[in-house]
């Protein structure tokens, strides 16, 4: 079915108006303007053709066009169709109709005497579609992923997804999804606009910016801070350089809705000036806070603030924050806190679970009234440091997962925790932001552990985990993207999950200045692993190597739409860096794959249309399919992509991604 949506006759919009019911003019006549009788020539699932005839100077006329309702005698104070243009012959188009339903509908025109002119009632009722109908008239996002000509601060209604860093995601009673995030733009267009910035969406496609949640930081944070380095004998702080970062937002169900922030203090901790190179003493830099705010309206984006949950603590002494030298793997803190992610497990224990680099993550459990910490709590809480040498950040939290032991720059932060079925799944990001920026995933029983990754290994001690679920990449006819992680995973609550994150640019793009600093949203759509040959393989999650589109699901993936060109590509640990690029695969009519690579010359593949799997390889190798945009073709258009994990020959594991090309 051809694209009805690009053939309008007419710029058309809408608006509403209001108009006197006693107005007398259904097909009358006002300064000589007679209304003709409205035809319908074309009904689809969800558009329908117009044309009407209107008698009379064109220069009498104020307003035209259609006015329609699903209830009969449709008038101004309804859905309004206003037709641009001279003409007083109109022909145009409604869409974004139901299927499968009547519409009524009056032309009208409004004289410069105010009186409006209405036609005779007609009424129309729309198809029904197909699954290839919705397919057949998808149009795929077509927003420029380099938005530096919208980037500034008066064009934030126009960012959609442009400025997004570390997105926390959750879906709101009222049908919305609301993202909010780090303290991040470019060229900081955000800067002086408030903090924690929030947008929402109905499709996670189109997103409409909100503004800031926390207009300052809360007074409770220099406080806090102050009163720690009263006993620690240091001066207070009074030039705070903070930085506000990685938030997590939940819909707690009862209506109420919480969000965890993160405040770091920027400043060093032996003389309290802010962290720049002049400053520098070698003492570490000042501790970072986790707060909570909460509302019961996500749409007036009005947050009360709880104040303090938790900071970052250290198992050495009070004084000893010497060290800034070098010598990371040595650092002052324990855990950091940070990027915090939080989740209420099945017995209805709530969990703050937090961290960043330093020891690894930690989980601490939370009073589910409160939102806070009990041991915490009170008059005389327990210190964020050890007392007489000894290790007592205990009430600060458990350390369930770390990258590598016995040090504490680990290149692993921003968890993420969710469950589904019988496991929690915990996501990490590792690597420096600027390129290798990867998300891995580990799964327990238990939300405080202990995780193990798909190999079976426990990650609490140090660990390099696998799988690899995203990684910096280039499809062909694109730059690609680079630092992609901290992510958000999040559900609609029918289990169709998905992943978000930021992805950047790569640096030195010609033509975008600081290319690297240019920041999209992504979303992806996430499938679970399932009749794997080996259990332990089942119930992993795979994200798809193409953002999500909405495009429509309800039609198979038929073996036929398969059969022809693929760009493929392997993600792995060992990324040196750099960007995973692709390889042309064929699929053969005949069942064999076509390429210039040995290992996948005349391999072998099927295919279970059912459960939409591709499978290499005598079912070594299984990919797991959906439909999703091309981001890469000119135009964009849908296409099918897929996902999947396996092990090669050496025991290494693989993460393989795959797009159709068409």
């Amino acid at each position: 079915m051809k694209n009805i949506l690009n053939i309008l006759s007419f710029v058309c919009m809408f608006s509403c108006g209001a108009c006197s019911d006693d107005d007398k003019a259904l097909g009358g006549n006002t300064d000589g303007i007679t209304v003709g009788n409205v035809t319908v020539p074309d009904v689809t699932y969800y558009s329908a053709k117009l044309k009407v005839e209107i008698e009379g100077s064109s220069t009498s006329i104020l307003k035209k066009g259609f006015c329609y309702s699903t209830v009969p005698t449709p008038d101004l104070r309804d859905n309004l169709l206003e037709v641009q243009g001279e003409s007083t012959a109109l022909e145009s188009e409604l869409t974004g109709l139901e299927e499968q339903t009547t519409y009524y509908v009056r032309a009208f025109a409004t004289a410069y005497s105010g009186e409006p002119v209405y036609s005779e009632e007609a009424s129309f009722t729309t198809q029904g579609s197909t699954a290839a109908d919705k397919l057949a008239d998808y149009v795929a996002p077509d927003y420029d992923d380099d938005y530096t000509n919208i980037s500034s601060w008066t064009q934030r209604s126009r960012w959609n997804l442009a400025n997004v860093h570390d997105p926390t995601v959750m879906k709101a009673d009222d049908g919305y999804y609301y993202m909010y995030q780090t303290d991040a733009s470019y060229g900081n267009a955000h800067a002086a606009h408030g903090h924690f910035h929030a947008r929402r969406s109905k499709d996670l496609v189109n997103w409409e910016y909100m503004g800031a949640t926390m207009n300052a930081a809360p007074s409770w944070v220099l406080e806090k801070l102050n009163a720690y380095r009263e006993q620690m004998g240091l001066d207070p702080v009074t030039q705070p350089q903070y930085g506000f970062w990685a938030p997590v937002v939940r819909n707690m169900g009862n209506g109420v809705y919480r969000m965890y922030y993160s405040i770091v203090i920027d400043n060093f901790i032996a003389n309290g000036r802010p962290s720049v190179e002049a400053n520098k003493d070698a003492s570490w830099g000042e501790r970072a806070f986790i707060g909570l705010v909460e509302t019961r309206d996500p749409a007036s984006n009005v947050w009360e603030d709880k104040g303090m949950v938790v900071c970052s603590s250290s198992d050495k002494a009070m004084d000893d924050y010497w060290g800034n030298n070098g010598d990371y793997q040595n650092a002052y803190f324990y855990f950091n806190a940070i990027d915090p992610t939080y989740i209420v497990d099945t017995a209805g224990t709530h969990w703050l679970i937090y961290g960043s680099w330093h020891s690894g993550i930690a989980a601490v459990k939370v009073n589910p009234e409160t939102g806070k910490v009990d041991a915490l709590e009170g008059a005389n809480p327990p210190a964020p440091w050890a007392l007489s040498g000894q290790y007592t950040v205990n009430n600060y939290g458990k350390r369930i997962a770390s990258r590598a032991p016995n040090n504490r720059w680990q290149g692993s932060e921003g968890p993420e925790i969710v469950k589904r079925g019988d496991y929690y799944y915990l996501f990490l990001a590792y690597g420096a932001l600027d390129v290798e920026y990867n998300t891995r995933v580990v799964r327990s029983e238990n939300p405080d552990g202990p995780y193990k990754d798909i190999t079976g290994t426990e990650v609490t001690n140090g660990k390099e985990a696998y799988p690899v679920v995203t990684h910096p990449y280039k499809f062909d006819n694109s730059y690609g993207w680079v630092g992609i992680s901290h992510c958000a995973i999040f559900d609609d609550g029918q289990d169709n999950w998905f992943y978000s994150s930021q992805g950047r640019l790569p640096k030195d793009i010609p033509g975008i200045n600081s290319s690297n600093a240019v920041m999209m949203g992504h979303v992806r759509s996430i499938r679970w692993t399932t009749g794997e040959k080996n259990d332990a393989m089942n119930d992993w999650p795979v994200v798809m190597p193409e953002r999500y589109g909405n495009v429509p699901q309800d039609l198979t993936i038929s073996e036929e739409e398969l059969i022809g060109d693929w760009e493929f590509m392997q993600l792995d640990g060992n990324h040196n860096g750099q960007q995973f690029t692709s390889l042309t695969l064929t699929l053969g009519a005949n069942h064999k794959l076509t390429t210039s690579t040995g290992f996948w010359k005349n391999m072998s593949w099927t295919y279970d249309a059912s459960q939409q799997i591709l499978s290499l390889n005598d079912g070594n190798i299984r990919i797991y399919l959906q439909r999703e945009v091309d981001w890469e073709a000119t135009p964009r258009i849908a296409t099918v992509v897929g996902a999947g994990y396996y092990k090669d020959s050496s025991g290494n594991w693989k993460t393989n991604w795959m797009k159709r090309l068409k």
